[in-house]
């Protein structure tokens, strides 16, 4: 992996760099609180290849980014219908799971999982149950809950309603972001884009962009 920009990195490295898994981990590492997305898209901007799910649209360089920043993350945030999808499974890293529902998909139940969901819902409150609003998950409640119960360092890992309900709500600081060399085309309603629903304007500075093979990792910081 080669390093393309790093005008705002956060590691010394320079255009041109070929890269270690050391100094990708350093790249994406931060001590302040933060909220960073993590999404890959196809070169025409959908979120999830042909069979539905982001899975498909992996490549190795997009897994050497997406595993750096689970390493650097002290809890990840998924909502529960990509959760279902992806078959998202407990990955060593406390997991938040946001749903409307009462209950977890069934791959992610294990320890260290957490279910944010409503009053509404019925649920019970408990160490393993947040109630996080009444009608709707209040994302903002979610987030303060996990930094405070795990760490500061929050990783989202989507879907496309969530992140658009983050960054809506303005608590999202960095945005990682792959493009695979893949084309799926179709329409939104089967492959939706970053932030499904949500009108935004939003400003971002590259902190750094790499690439590998085709793929393109990249990490933006959201200008406040």
């Amino acid at each position: 992996m080669r390093v393309l920009t790093c005008d705002h990195a956060a590691a010394t490295v320079s255009p041109g760099d070929e890269l270690t898994d050391d100094d990708i981990d350093a790249l994406y590492a931060a001590s302040d609180p933060l909220l960073r997305l993590n999404f890959v898209t196809t070169l025409d901007g959908a979120a999830t290849g042909a069979d539905g799910r982001s899975g498909t649209i992996n490549s190795a360089a997009d897994h050497r980014g997406f595993t750096a920043m689970r390493r650097a993350a002290d809890v990840l945030l998924i909502g529960a219908g990509t959760a279902r999808v992806e078959g998202y499974a407990p990955a060593g890293t406390p997991m938040v799971v946001v749903s409307s529902r009462a209950q977890l998909p069934p791959t992610t139940r294990g320890d260290d999982v957490v279910l944010a969901t409503t009053r509404s819902s019925g649920a019970p409150e408990s160490e393993t149950t947040w109630l996080c609003g009444q009608d709707r998950v209040d994302p903002a409640v979610v987030v303060e809950r996990a930094r405070r119960t795990f760490g500061p360092h929050v990783l989202c890992e989507g879907g496309p309603t969530l992140a658009a309900e983050l960054v809506t709500a303005g608590l999202v600081d960095e945005l990682g972001l792959s493009w695979t060399p893949n084309l799926v085309g179709g329409d939104r309603s089967s492959h939706p884009r970053l932030l499904d629903g949500a009108d935004v304007d939003v400003d971002l500075t590259c902190r750094h962009l790499l690439e590998e093979d085709g793929s393109l990792l990249g990490l933006w910081r959201v200008e406040r």
